[in-house]
């Protein structure tokens, strides 16, 4: 007889001990995404009306799309800053599904918008839920999903939005040995290092990438997970060289 175990796994999953939550952004022109890009396009190919084969007419609709790779919430694959990397052909769909921890920063970024994650932060969470586990994918939940610009401008047009510090990154990898992280801002980095003219401009992303690790950005819906003891599947397509995508991410995580 063939092992159904996890048959009976989904069935558990869908019940209503769970919630599934997704963590996209819905893909369109207004699709929140970094300032560098130019909105999704869309050109009709084919539609349904009546017609010759000459006026292309074809019992279907589809569409030839124009978009960048970093768009709205997607992956970051090694090779998108190391040159050496791995691209996304190369990530195995194990690294797809991982153990989910949310760290709840959204009060702190709310009173500072330039607010970033430290190494003490994590420290203080664990004391809190537990050591993070190993192969986690940790996300950095700030809530800010919820502006209508992700970048924060001032009245000088000066970006602010909150982020990692590279040695919190170093210190999951390194100490935790997590498998990838997520955010829900546009960088791994805060403005306030993007922006400066006296470093490189994102060490955080830099690392994590060159870790041999990927990473989600531009995520939402952070703020209906819980802390621990959910999964985070974080799916996207096979791009042979490619470098990121546009990616598909739902959480399955306990109802209460």
């Amino acid at each position: 007889m063939a092992n159904l175990q996890l048959w009976d796994q989904i069935k558990e999953w869908k019940s209503t001990k769970y919630k599934w939550v997704d963590l996209t952004h819905e893909l369109s022109p207004e699709t929140p995404h970094w300032f560098g890009f130019q909105p999704l396009q869309a050109e009709l190919l084919f539609d349904y009306a009546e017609g010759t084969p000459e006026d292309k007419a074809a019992p279907m609709r589809c569409f030839q799309y124009s978009v960048a790779s970093q768009y709205g919430t997607h992956v970051d694959v090694p090779r998108h800053f190391w040159g050496d990397g791995r691209a996304m052909n190369e990530i195995a769909v194990q690294e797809m599904v991982y153990p989910l921890v949310v760290v709840d920063k959204s009060a702190e970024c709310a009173a500072n918008a330039d607010f970033m994650l430290t190494v003490e932060d994590l420290k203080a969470w664990e004391a809190v839920y537990g050591r993070i586990p190993e192969n986690a994918f940790v996300a950095f939940r700030s809530d800010w999903y919820k502006k209508p610009n992700l970048d924060n401008p001032d009245e000088n047009g000066v970006p602010h939005y909150p982020g990692w510090d590279k040695a919190a990154i170093q210190w999951l990898v390194e100490e935790r040995h997590i498998g990838a992280i997520g955010h829900e801002p546009a960088d791994t980095d805060p403005g306030f290092v993007t922006t400066r003219e006296d470093a490189y401009p994102y060490p955080g992303e830099q690392y994590i990438l060159e870790a041999n690790r990927i990473q989600i950005e531009v995520m939402r819906n952070l703020d209906q997970l819980t802390p621990v003891g959910g999964l985070i599947v974080c799916a996207f397509p096979k791009l042979k060289d490619g470098t990121g995508f546009p990616a598909r991410c739902f959480a399955i995580c306990p109802a209460d």
